[in-house]
């Protein structure tokens, strides 16, 4: 009963949004998900996907791709994307996805010794293009959510953490933000993000810090394979 972790799917089964525009390595990347996913993971894990699941706009058009996921094996975590436009209330969401899934938003998810907190995030403060008005804004609720879904962890008396955040959780620099000493406050062990996919996903910061583990996710810096996390 494995725990895997995999972002930034891209699906886009209901309109014409390919993904090799954004280089060759994501051409067919759905197939290329699905075929190693079907022999990685195993119907009794869990596996976490951090936001940018679908294109779609709106969530009668993200059916189809949350059916494809519904058909990989084990059962799926979802986490909203910046780019999932589809992800309305979090209730209608929930009504629509399959069997199989579950979505994430201000609260927790129990498996087996192991509890899954998490939000979308955000961009944080010193990263290029940071607005010091707008992003900060949007910065700060987002902690605030993280704190939320903790905090519900916390109440249960679950304390093995593993947060799953869209948003790099620091700057490119690696530098501390409200997010790690959030992570840190409540003892999450591992963070999962993902979100970045051009040249300096491969300076981003990864291992342990003040004793979290960081690692990153999206599924193009991956091999479009699930990462383990435990086993």
């Amino acid at each position: 009963m494995a725990i895997f972790a995999i972002g930034d799917l891209h699906l886009s089964f209901s309109q014409d949004k390919p993904m090799d525009v954004f280089g060759l390595d994501w051409e067919d990347h759905a197939q290329k998900i699905s075929a190693n996913w079907d022999c990685t993971v195993g119907d009794d894990d869990l596996v976490i996907v951090p936001g940018d699941i679908s294109w779609a706009m709106r969530l009668d058009e993200a059916i189809p791709d949350l059916q494809w996921l519904s058909e990989r094996k084990g059962t799926k975590l979802l986490i909203k994307g910046n780019h999932d436009y589809w992800w309305s209330a979090i209730g209608k969401v929930r009504s629509r996805l399959p069997g199989s899934l579950h979505a994430l938003q201000n609260d927790h998810y129990t498996w087996n010794d192991w509890v899954v907190c998490g939000t979308r995030g955000w961009l944080c403060p010193g990263e290029e293009g940071f607005d010091n008005e707008e992003d900060q804004k949007i910065y700060l609720r987002e902690v605030q959510r993280l704190r939320l879904s903790l905090e519900s962890a916390k109440k249960a008396e679950l304390k093995n953490i593993i947060a799953a955040i869209h948003f790099p959780p620091f700057n490119r620099r690696g530098h501390s933000s409200a997010f790690t000493e959030t992570l840190e406050e409540y003892g999450v062990k591992i963070c999962v993000f993902g979100h970045i996919h051009d040249i300096g996903r491969d300076t981003l910061f990864q291992g342990e810090r003040n004793g979290v583990q960081y690692r990153f996710v999206a599924a193009d810096g991956i091999g479009f394979a699930p990462l383990l996390l435990t086993q």
